[in-house]
């Protein structure tokens, strides 16, 4: 049975963005975070150019703190960086405004949520060589507003019609088959919880190594499709027994509790209507035109 969505109907309106300096707050007066243990760390963490971490890398190993892969951006205003959070989706196109690699092209890999806020794109390595901190990048949106026909309870989160129809989604006794890497159970969500659903991420738990080695999660990828058992993402994220939630790893590991690598959250259902089919290749790089 074809998978039939409103694409035809969406707005398609651009957004935009600067590249954005990493932040350390001033107070407390020093830089460091605490790990799991309560050991202080000081790592690189989100924002700027990411020179050698990609979408398609391991979301683990790296010295860093939740660190986005490419290029992140924000808008000045909180207003602006709203609309461009929640307006931008994955899979979006991505195009340099100025700058050095003017009118190179890249797209959405995920978003980054509370106190960052942040988009986060991928460009190719050698595009991101003549990329600099303040270049604006423009986002062709589209995607908010997407149904799928005869399945209305599925939300569409930050989902382009570009990426849902490469995601090879089959209808199969009335409900929908999801490839994805890997399968997350509700207990494992970290930070995000309880917070919206429209933007930003949501991070999977990695401290207790017996539950990551259970569930396989130590070779994720940057830019895997996963499924949350388990877990609402309609509005608001958090726990509902049946529902579940499909998302995409937009960034790495990272020391602190509760702060796995992060989500952005692409469908969600509060009934049992979609069921997850594991497959190591539903990964964002075989979805789209990929260069590293």
């Amino acid at each position: 049975m074809k998978i039939e969505t409103n694409e035809n109907l969406l707005i398609n309106v651009s957004v935009m963005g600067s590249v954005c300096q990493p932040n350390f707050q001033g107070l407390p007066a020093e830089p460091y975070r605490l790990d799991s243990d309560g050991i202080p760390f000081l790592l690189p963490t989100w924002g700027s150019i990411v020179h050698n971490v990609s979408v398609g890398d391991s979301a683990f190993g790296w010295e860093a703190d939740c660190i986005h892969p490419g290029v992140s951006i924000k808008y000045p205003s909180e207003g602006g960086n709203r609309g461009l959070n929640i307006l931008s989706c994955v899979g979006n196109e991505a195009i340099i405004m100025n700058g050095e690699a003017k009118n190179s092209v890249g797209f959405v890999s995920g978003k980054s949520g509370r106190f960052s806020e942040q988009i986060i794109i991928h460009f190719e390595k050698k595009v991101r060589e003549r990329i600099s901190i303040n270049d604006k990048i423009l986002i062709k949106s589209l995607g908010v507003g997407l149904k799928i026909k005869n399945f209305e309870n599925i939300f569409c989160k930050s989902l382009s019609p570009q990426i849902f129809n490469k995601m090879n989604i089959k209808i199969k006794n009335k409900k929908l088959n999801i490839p994805v890497t890997h399968i997350i159970p509700e207990h494992l969500v970290g930070a995000g919880s309880g917070l919206t659903s429209e933007s930003g991420s949501l991070h999977i738990q990695t401290t207790d190594l017996n539950e990551m080695k259970k569930y396989k999660l130590n070779n994720l990828r940057l830019g895997d499709f996963v499924y949350v058992e388990n877990y609402d993402s309609s509005y608001q994220h958090g726990f509902l027994r049946k529902a579940w939630s499909i998302g995409i790893v937009g960034q790495t590991n990272g020391p602190r509790a509760g702060y796995g690598p992060g989500l952005t959250i692409l469908m969600s259902s509060k009934t049992n209507d979609g069921i997850p089919k594991l497959n190591s290749n539903a990964n964002i790089v075989n979805y789209l035109k990929f260069k590293k």
